[in-house]
């Protein structure tokens, strides 16, 4: 498994080493021992959530606060996705700043996403399959989130909003201000 740096602190794109013969294909799609110095000694991943989505169901942008922050491992497993993050780490010197990377069941890429960023993702076939592992368990008072379209922080998702399907919770995020979020570098 090949880790790749994306020039923000602790954000990580895992590719495996696919092997593929006319059997078919194997990799290694998680490997504790391969992500030791890349996430904090001692995490370990307790729950896994998968999605199913339409094309142009936009989940996002979520995070969890401290004490229950999440470090989060993506993959998609059926279909494309855009996956985004927002740091909103305050003192990072990528804060306010987005990262985004198309997930696909093709090329079988993993985000390593550490606490403090914002998480969203944008379906970008018919019935995407969303995978991914989180370091603490889910906890609805320390949910909270930024609006997908905040003008602060300016995505691109790179098809007009007008196109996007969105549930009431996520429409309902208001543009806060990511100082707000109390998540510290």
């Amino acid at each position: 498994m090949e880790i790749i740096s994306t020039g923000f602190e602790g954000l990580f794109i895992l590719k495996p080493k696919i092997f593929e013969d006319s059997r078919g294909v194997f990799f290694e799609s998680f490997s504790e021992r391969k992500l030791q110095g890349y996430i904090p000694e001692g995490t370990k991943f307790v729950q896994d959530n998968h999605s199913v989505s339409s094309k142009m169901v936009l989940r996002g942008m979520h995070l969890q606060r401290e004490p229950h922050a999440q470090i989060k491992l993506v993959r998609v497993i059926k279909g494309e996705a855009l996956d985004v993050v927002v740091d909103v780490r305050q003192g990072s010197k990528t804060f306010g700043k987005y990262f985004k990377t198309l997930l696909t069941a093709e090329n079988k890429l993993q985000l390593l996403v550490p606490k403090g960023f914002a998480h969203g993702f944008l379906a970008m076939t018919e019935g995407i399959e969303f995978a991914y592992k989180a370091s603490d368990f889910y906890h609805p008072e320390s949910e909270s989130g930024i609006a997908f379209n905040d003008p602060q922080i300016g995505i691109d998702w790179g098809v007009p909003e007008s196109e996007l399907i969105l549930s009431e919770k996520d429409r309902k995020l208001h543009h806060v201000n990511i100082n707000d979020l109390n998540f510290y570098a």
